[in-house]
């Protein structure tokens, strides 16, 4: 079963909707973030990414950057760009870039439900990441970013959905990079009801991306229930807001990798070395694999085509047959010496709607040594391991686009 309820979102006035709609906190830098608000007072990273918003000598953990979050919320709130919802209600938000459309449900779901399991993940959260979020969401008293979840599909979901999109959106806009974001306000208590029903019946449901906001919010809901002796569940922090997609609409992205520098060998004798556990071939004009088992490499000035040899995955495990273990335990980590790639700070990665033209730029001109592509992994895959309770290598799936920040903000004060 997967509770899902409406909520009474913050969101922008109409008006405002292509203004206040942010990139999530975690894909740009402050200097990034300070361009885009420079232009665009209204922009919600201002909110989201509160830190922006300080002077550089205060760290992004500090409590004055958490104060500016909330501080910066309510004036927008007491100024009109936002305004909460009179009544709970579910939205139905669509994205269409690239040739490509996914419709998602936004409301809220159980913070029970997660630490029971039925909400499912398929990556480990670093701490302090986590806290960092928690600091966020608690001192801000909202949730101010959305979970990207999805669930295995059903027609009568989609039935419902496609009749709520029939009628006239109440935000439709383009952001400048080529994404178009629609949404509709469900407010009509039949079909709010249907939704619940219908969502009831949905045995499980996987986190895609977000699983840091998820897990914070889940702490949060923790500390709240712990100094509130009349806690009775139906508090805001008793749940988290996402957006629910349809696992039939995704597509994982490729998530690539540079590394710094070939550990002090030479560019061919790193070639001879990983020649014992892969084909190397030069001359790789596609320079993106189109198949599993087989990367794109880039060094020097030349892409090669590498293949790994049968032996080293036939009997793996469903972990080892992914390619970001295949690239990791045979090459990333006995030849270049990456042991921990997710504090390791010889490795950058970078999701795959960069393209290979980033991947070249980074060795090219900001002295990466070696870039490697990837075959991005399937739904299928992701759902099998969250099923088995397993967790992918890190950086294993890239979403694309990214749901916008700041269009449904959960309060939980």
């Amino acid at each position: 079963m997967a509770l899902v309820i409406p909520f009474r979102a913050v969101r922008p006035k109409k008006k405002y909707a292509g203004e206040v709609a942010s990139f999530p906190y975690d894909v740009l830098d402050r200097e990034e973030g300070r361009a885009i608000v420079r232009d665009n007072p209204r922009n919600f990273l201002r909110v989201e990414k509160s830190e922006i918003d300080v002077p550089d000598e205060i760290r992004d953990n500090d409590p004055r950057v958490f104060a500016r979050a909330r501080e910066n919320l309510r004036n927008f709130m007491a100024e009109g760009v936002l305004f909460q919802e009179e009544k709970p209600c579910f939205y139905v938000y669509r994205q269409k870039a690239a040739g490509r459309e996914q419709y998602g449900l936004v409301g809220c779901v159980s913070v029970a439900e997660y630490e029971a399991g039925l909400i499912k993940k398929h990556e480990l959260t670093r701490v302090d990441k986590e806290n960092e979020r928690v600091n966020h969401i608690e001192t801000a008293g909202a949730q101010t970013g959305l979970v990207f979840l999805l669930y295995r599909s059903r027609e009568a979901i989609d039935r419902l959905i496609a009749a709520i999109v029939k009628a006239p959106p109440e935000y439709d806009f383009t952001t400048p990079d080529g994404v178009t974001h629609t949404a509709w306000v469900v407010s009509e208590d039949g079909t709010i009801d249907e939704l619940k029903r219908e969502f009831s019946k949905v045995e499980s449901l996987y986190i895609a991306d977000g699983h840091h906001r998820a897990a914070s919010a889940a702490t949060v809901a923790r500390m709240r229930r712990g100094r509130n002796p009349a806690h009775n569940g139906t508090e805001g922090y008793n749940t988290f807001v996402a957006t629910l997609f349809s696992h039939e609409q995704l597509k994982i992205l490729d998530y690539n990798r540079v590394v710094a520098d070939l550990q002090g060998m030479t560019g061919q004798e790193f070639l001879d070395r990983i020649g014992d556990k892969f084909i190397v071939t030069p001359g790789f004009k596609g320079r993106s694999p189109s198949s599993p088992h087989q990367f794109g490499m880039y060094l020097k000035g030349t892409w090669y085509r590498l293949e790994a040899k049968p032996a080293i995955y036939e009997t793996a495990d469903i972990i080892g047959k992914l390619d970001v273990s295949i690239l990791q335990d045979h090459l990333l980590g006995p030849v270049l010496g990456i042991k921990d790639p997710r504090t390791d700070d010889r490795i950058k990665f970078v999701g795959g709607i960069r393209g290979m033209d980033e991947l070249e730029r980074m060795v090219d001109r900001r002295g990466y040594a070696v870039a490697f592509s990837l075959c991005a992994p399937g739904i299928s895959e992701l759902i099998g391991i969250a099923d088995a309770g397993m967790i992918m290598p890190p950086k294993s799936t890239w979403f694309e686009p990214k749901l916008r920040s700041g269009l449904f903000v959960h309060l939980i004060d």
